[in-house]
């Protein structure tokens, strides 16, 4: 049964698509995995509530805001491919974006200031795309957004609040007496309370800040781990951002000062003086990437500022010699056929100006067991492929690697395994077509320690598995306890 009491659709032929399994379901309906038998690609399915699909008012405004919506074409924004009507049922289909939400990358551990600035860039690219069509999101948060294995960002549910919304739905939370969850599922709130604007709680008109303001949410929370307004019902947290500031002491100590500074014009409660346009900030964090890290500290404590600044560049350097030190003894230590020592070659690799690693929970190179060849993931024009390049020649793409993201190499440096389109797969160095050896939805690496098995770790919440290297069904090595904190 699904989650409004009618019948599962699971296993069902719709048009052209077959419905494979239930991704999720909310107020504003049910998700679904689906495959398009056609075009032979996976793709998600909203299938929308019937107490809003009988609201005409409400589906005349959905058809348009979705229609507008899916003329947006952005990597970094979750694609809107058709809106359809089958056997009574409306429904929504869109891109499957693989990966995980920010809720669940922030629920799995700290996210450190270079990932979170990586991941606030590209936020920032889908925000200033959609804003230059006149499109606002509404309802940006951790859990509409995705980060793919390959480290691509994805919004999701892009302006659906608004075509969601019952007609005037623009309340004021601060006249209520209380609040219930029940009114953002009946389409009466538009947005999410802790990442909702003051004006948005206000039940004011709305424009493109109103989505700057929960950027800045987004961003706070992804340095400091915790949410920039909270409390302990919706009324406390509608109180928070009326009210109160952040705790900006909560912010890591190592905070370049030009994103603590981008947060507070983010974050200002007067619209008037708030940041106007998504893209200063996405120039701002894109020069707090390139540049070097420094530490604020008061006038005149220079004692204090240089101790503090040598400590981290102590441990850096440390843990650059030991990282060093570790490869060199693992491959020292390996068995050998010949006595010769290893030749120590130093070389300088350069991506095209307009390609970038692609890789940010993931590793996005390895360097063969004879330290002859780099197998990298590298980024161009939204879409990302496997590279192979020897030390003394360019590199070369592997053909049928796209989307690939995790690259290994095999014991004897013949093969590099890789991750792609929900299957973990293999290549031969000397050419041919990649071969699938196990499906694994979602990774965030592996290793081929013997020439017959390959060992990899889910993407999230889940022990390590082995495969065998010539195909098979993937076992588990190790189980994880997650109540016990185990991740």
């Amino acid at each position: 049964m699904s989650a409004d009491g009618a019948e599962s659709i699971v296993g069902r032929q719709i048009g052209s698509h077959r419905i494979l399994s239930l991704l999720g379901a909310g107020g504003m309906g049910e998700v679904y995995r689906a495959k398009d038998t056609i075009l032979g690609r996976e793709v998600a399915i909203k299938v929308l509530p019937q107490a809003f699909v009988h609201d005409e008012e409400r589906m005349a405004r959905f058809r348009q805001e979705a229609q507008l919506l899916a003329s947006l074409s952005h990597p970094n924004i979750a694609a809107i491919h058709d809106l359809k009507e089958s056997g009574g049922l409306h429904l929504l289909v869109m891109e499957l974006v693989p990966g995980v939400t920010l809720a669940e990358r922030l629920f799995a551990g700290p996210v450190s200031i270079n990932e979170a600035l990586r991941i606030s860039v590209q936020i920032a690219e889908a925000l200033g795309a959609a804003h230059q069509k006149g499109i606002i999101h509404r309802d940006i948060k951790p859990a509409n957004v995705k980060v793919t294995p390959e480290g691509r960002v994805k919004v999701l549910d892009f302006g659906l609040a608004k075509a969601y919304a019952l007609e005037g739905a623009g309340v004021n939370l601060t006249e209520l007496p209380t609040i219930s969850a029940e009114l953002t599922n009946e389409g009466r709130i538009l947005g999410t309370p802790p990442y909702m604007s003051p004006e948005q709680v206000r039940g004011k008109p709305l424009d493109k800040r109103t989505d700057i303001w929960a950027f800045g949410c987004v961003l706070y929370e992804l340095l400091s781990r915790r949410q920039a307004f909270e409390g302990e019902t919706l009324n406390d947290t509608i109180a928070a951002v009326i009210e109160r500031e952040p705790d900006w002491n909560a912010l890591p100590t190592s905070t370049p000062a030009k994103i603590r500074d981008l947060l507070h014009k983010c974050l200002r409660k007067d619209i008037n003086r708030r940041l106007h346009d998504i893209a200063d900030a996405r120039i701002e964090i894109e020069e707090a990437l390139i540049a070097p890290a420094t530490v604020e500290h008061p006038a005149g404590d220079e004692t204090a500022t240089r101790k503090h600044w040598q400590r981290p560049l102590l441990w850096s350097l440390a843990s650059a010699v030991m990282a060093v030190a570790a490869v060199l003894a693992f491959r020292l230590l390996m068995p050998t056929s010949s006595p010769t020592e290893p030749a120590l070659t130093r070389f300088a690799m350069e991506l095209a100006a307009d390609q970038q690693l692609a890789g940010v929970n993931v590793p996005a190179l390895d360097i063969s067991p004879d330290g002859k060849q780099v197998a990298y993931v590298a980024s161009r024009g939204g879409g990302s492929q496997l590279y192979l390049r020897a030390l003394d020649s360019v590199a070369k793409p592997i053909p049928g690697t796209e989307g690939a993201y995790g690259p290994f190499f095999s014991p004897d440096g013949q093969w590099v395994g890789f991750f792609a389109a929900g299957k973990l797969k293999k290549v031969a160095v000397n050419g041919g077509a990649p071969l699938a050896v196990a499906d694994v939805p979602q990774a965030c690496g592996a290793s081929w320690p013997s020439s017959d098995t390959i060992v990899f770790t889910p993407f999230q919440f889940q022990g390590v598995m082995k495969v065998s290297a010539a195909g098979g069904t993937p076992q588990a090595l190790t189980n994880l306890d997650i109540t016990n904190g185990e991740i």
